[in-house]
């Protein structure tokens, strides 16, 4: 466990920044699509860097404004008009420059920053309820963080079958097991604790283990999607923001695939209900 105390350095100063967060949004729900938005800018940074492709300023730009903008106006009808803009803008720049743009690389570029801005975009469009805010942040990051946690401890001690070792070598059968647990065991914690802080609302609590269990396999998916570009493009992380973890994209590789699953588990079988 070579990355132990980065991790545990890493997660004792972000649990604090996300604990002010989270009362922060509380009170004002429009910051939640703020700080979502500037952490999209610093991902498609990252991930078009791993490319090279900040080179490229007219796209680069393109596509920051768009993962910067959209999860701020995904609540409104305005963010139709940002994605319209973005397609636009980005056709543009590859028609401009076209002898020296491939189309593989606009690709990589244009489909990549899509994908982080619209799955981090159901962050604050989770957050953007009558109930609480806070419940669905929590839900949000701590379930895939727990399955990604449990998975990395319980993989390092008693891994022994690779999971998929052609893409990442660490990961393990027993490790994905040990996080679907530890994802379980967060997601009945965590509707206990809300449910003796939210008074005026029900905790449906066969949505949330459903939720755990979907969240566990999801957040493999997205852990291994951006693994295979990684590996791709012969890189170990996209970044260092994050000591033990790499760059903003790194960390949130899995969130971006995970996020966008609560809004359709919310939509088919609400979490909360008013009593």
């Amino acid at each position: 466990m070579n990355s132990l105390k980065p991790r545990l350095l890493t997660a004792a100063v972000g649990i604090p920044v996300a604990l002010v967060i989270m009362i922060l949004t509380e009170l004002w729900h429009p910051l939640v699509g703020i700080i979502v938005g500037l952490a999209n800018g610093m991902m498609v940074t990252e991930y078009l860097n791993a490319k090279r492709l900040t080179n490229c300023l007219p796209l680069t730009v393109a596509c920051v404004a768009f993962s910067v903008m959209t999860p701020i106006l995904i609540a409104t009808p305005f963010w139709y008009i940002i994605a319209v803009l973005y397609l636009l803008g980005a056709f543009g720049v590859l028609v401009y420059l076209h002898q020296k743009l491939t189309f593989s690389s606009f690709t990589y570029a244009v489909c990549g920053s899509m994908l982080i801005t619209f799955g981090m975009s159901a962050i604050p469009l989770a957050a953007n309820n009558n109930a609480s805010s806070s419940f669905f942040f929590v839900l949000i990051f701590l379930l895939p963080w727990m399955a990604d946690g449990g998975g990395y401890f319980i993989g390092s001690k008693f891994g022994k079958r690779k999971l998929c070792p052609k893409i990442s070598p660490k990961k393990t059968v027993e490790g994905a097991l040990g996080g679907l647990v530890f994802c379980l065991i967060s997601a009945l914690l965590m509707g206990i604790i809300f449910q003796l802080i939210i008074r005026d609302y029900r905790i449906n609590f066969f949505a949330i283990i459903l939720l755990a269990l979907l969240d566990s396999a999801v957040s493999i998916l997205g852990d291994l999607s951006f693994s295979l570009i990684k590996r791709h493009l012969s890189i170990k992380d996209y970044g260092s923001f994050f000591p033990g973890h790499g760059g903003v994209l790194d960390r949130f590789d899995s969130i971006i695939f995970t996020a966008p699953v609560v809004i359709a588990v919310n939509v088919a079988i609400p979490f909360l209900t008013a009593v």
